[in-house]
């Protein structure tokens, strides 16, 4: 009888252990990748470099790796959407590769890979502050337009919002225009910023000109935020954000001083978007400034013109004129004519922004 009752226990006891062994393979192939199961897995990504400068000119590789048959991705910033600019993915050697090319706002950025009916994959990549400043004029390189055609985009959009105004009624202008530095301030601000799907209303331009964006950065996605002026001398260092060095408000003493350069006193050699200043030694306001605006984007009439603002004038808000540039050498008040000769002219500025390696 003892020994019956073993034999029975030692058969359950196998089969308990053939039960449970059984259990245990089946959980195994059930927890197989999802790929045997028919459930495609989400492509590998990969980020190299995974830090890069934050100057608008580092970029990083982003590697995909996924099946042909998957078609193109689509590649987005989760994070930080302003921290960089994605390229369009190109199949190089069996996987995709996308160029990210770093902006100017440092942080953390975090992509989204997706595929038609595959599972989203991500990555994430580090940019750091670009705090050089190659011409110790104030102004960080990371708010230098370095490549030729941001350069020309920004001339483009600064003369052509300048000359709109001009052909704005007065009431239709916004309310910050009371004279000269206000008016360069405004379309300076204005062509550098982010021209999304409500800008031309808020910015009061009558119409929205075909014009590229600029590539590098747009306000006010920048480390410098709002702050666009530098107000303070100096070289920038990184101490400058979040400080006083900048500001979103510069007179024409200070547009002068700290934020462009000379280029001589000869009109010849001004480009659109340039700055005439001149100096009086009398009155409450000593310095003005002029835009050049060079041909009219507006008016193809092939003369050449200078814009400004006259400030108030006794009890009237001044004016915007527009005037050619044979008008103005022949200006009636000879301290306003643009000549070598005329002591009040202190010459034609450029942005520090548009400044390159070789007009040190």
């Amino acid at each position: 009888m003892y020994n019956r009752v073993r034999l029975i226990t030692r058969s359950r006891a196998g089969l308990f252990a053939w039960t449970t062994g059984a259990a245990v393979i089946l959980g195994l192939l059930w927890a197989r990748p999802a790929i045997h199961r028919g459930i495609p897995s989400a492509p590998h990504v990969s980020i190299e470099p995974r830090q890069i400068l934050a100057g608008g000119v580092e970029a990083a590789t982003l590697s995909i790796e996924a099946p042909a048959s998957a078609g193109r991705p689509r590649i987005t910033i989760a994070e930080n959407p302003h921290g960089a600019v994605v390229d369009e993915a190109t199949r190089v050697n069996g996987q995709w590769r996308a160029q990210i090319r770093a902006g100017v706002t440092p942080g953390r950025m975090a992509f989204r890979i997706e595929f038609p009916g595959l599972p989203a994959a991500t990555a994430a990549l580090t940019s750091t502050l670009h705090a050089a400043d190659s011409f110790e004029d104030g102004t960080p390189d990371f708010l230098r337009l370095d490549d030729d055609d941001d350069r020309q985009t920004f001339r483009r959009w600064f003369t052509w919002l300048a000359e709109a105004q001009y052909f704005q009624t007065p009431a239709n202008r916004p309310t910050e225009i009371n004279d000269c530095a206000a008016l360069i301030r405004y379309v300076y601000r204005e062509a550098l910023h982010a021209h999304e799907s409500g800008w031309a209303e808020a910015a009061r331009v009558p119409i929205v000109p075909a014009l590229a964006p600029i590539r590098k950065y747009q306000y006010p996605y920048t480390p410098l935020g709002a702050a666009l002026f530098r107000v303070q001398p100096g070289p920038f260092r990184p101490s400058d954000l979040g400080g006083v060095a900048f500001a979103q408000f510069a007179d024409a003493q200070t547009l002068w001083r700290f934020n462009t350069y000379a280029i001589g006193r000869d009109l010849a050699r001004a480009l659109p978007g340039d700055l005439l200043f001149f100096r009086h030694e009398t009155g409450h306001m000593p310095f003005h400034s002029m835009i050049w605006l060079g041909e009219s984007q507006l008016r193809r009439d092939g003369h050449r013109y200078v814009l400004y603002h006259t400030g108030p004038d006794g009890a009237g808000p001044g004016e915007i004129r527009r005037l050619t540039l044979p008008e103005l050498l022949r200006y009636p008040q000879p301290e306003w004519r643009p000549v070598p000769g005329n002591p009040t002219f202190l010459g034609v500025f450029r942005w520090n922004i548009l400044r390159k390696a070789f007009e040190r």
